[in-house]
């Protein structure tokens, strides 16, 4: 057997194995494993092969970290608890409450000094194990 069919076989073999896993490396990884078959097919060396392999390989690392890097900037905070009603167990000192939520106690903070300790509150964050709050459901 050729040894452009063993690049191809091991790159299908990753894009399988990047179904499972859906995190997008082994699918750069399996493009650069192509890369190298196509330059087996073209006749070249085996150590241009494995150089056109590792440059793609690298390069589309590269690209897919920076493109992650800013689709984690650019994404808005998403989850399940902003915006639902909490209700205030207590309210401390220094600003801070105490609030039951969810069948537990958590800590709380307002999302601005000036905001009024009446009313009802929501979730406008989770920072951590705690809960900002704001009067404006989301």
């Amino acid at each position: 057997m050729e040894i452009y069919v063993y690049w191809f076989l091991l790159a299908l073999l990753l894009v399988g194995l990047e179904i499972t896993t859906g995190t997008f490396y082994l699918l750069v990884i399996a493009v650069a494993l192509a890369v190298g078959g196509a330059t087996a097919l073209l006749g070249a060396g085996m150590v241009w092969q494995f150089v056109f392999s590792a440059v793609t390989g690298v390069a589309g690392i590269v690209m897919l970290r920076r493109w992650k890097n800013t689709q984690a900037i650019n994404k808005p905070e998403v989850g399940l608890d902003i915006g639902l009603p909490v209700k205030v167990i207590k309210w401390n000192d220094n600003g801070t409450a105490r609030v039951f939520y969810r069948g537990a106690e958590w800590d709380a903070e307002l999302e601005s000094a000036d905001t009024p300790h009446e009313g009802t509150f929501y979730i406008k964050s989770v920072h951590g194990s705690g809960l900002v709050l704001t009067h404006n459901k989301q």
